[in-house]
């Protein structure tokens, strides 16, 4: 990571959009990293695209809204087609493609396709599609380092959620090696 690494991700409601959001600013948190996490709720979450925005930064934060993007996480096509332009030059796109088949991309943009639906299948739990992708954005951008999801994922997946958490990590790894 530069000094900041400025991120949405976007997807339909339940596709576990919000949740990326939180572990990567949780993870930053417990990284001594500034970060802000801004969810976008409303009538989106009825069916179209659902967003986050995440900034990670060395120093301090003083425009939490992201504009430009270093980095867009898209879980479907309404996503893409809505934030690529908002992706700056020389940053990165990471795609579902399992749900998106027919786009053509920037010349600009480093493009990763993983079809995390599909992998989410063969692991039995479409449910990971969303820790497949973070995988993916942990290995193309480096950000952190695998152990810095998988401490948030043992604060995130306690009670009833924590035989979750084996599942949860053989995801992000599974991820992390679609882009390596």
């Amino acid at each position: 990571m530069n000094d900041s690494e400025r991120l949405v991700i976007a997807g339909f409601g339940g596709q576990g959009v919000m949740l990326m959001g939180q572990i990567l600013a949780q993870a930053a948190t417990n990284e001594n990293l500034e970060t802000v996490w801004i969810p976008s709720y409303g009538p989106e979450s009825r069916g179209g695209t659902a967003n986050c925005f995440v900034t990670i930064s060395k120093t301090e934060i003083n425009a939490p809204v992201v504009t430009q993007s270093d980095t867009l996480i898209a879980m479907n096509q309404p996503s893409l087609e809505k934030f690529e332009s908002k992706v700056k030059t020389g940053g990165r796109v990471l795609v579902n493609a399992s749900l998106v088949k027919d786009h053509t991309f920037r010349e600009d943009i480093e493009v990763f396709n993983i079809p995390v639906n599909d992998i989410a299948l063969e692991l039995g739990n479409l449910k990971v599609a969303n820790m497949i992708m973070l995988g993916a954005y942990i290995g193309a951008s480096k950000v952190f380092k695998p152990e810095a999801l998988e401490t948030v994922f043992k604060q995130k997946f306690t009670g009833n959620k924590a035989k979750l958490l084996d599942l949860n990590k053989q995801a992000l790894l599974r991820g992390m090696k679609e882009v390596s």
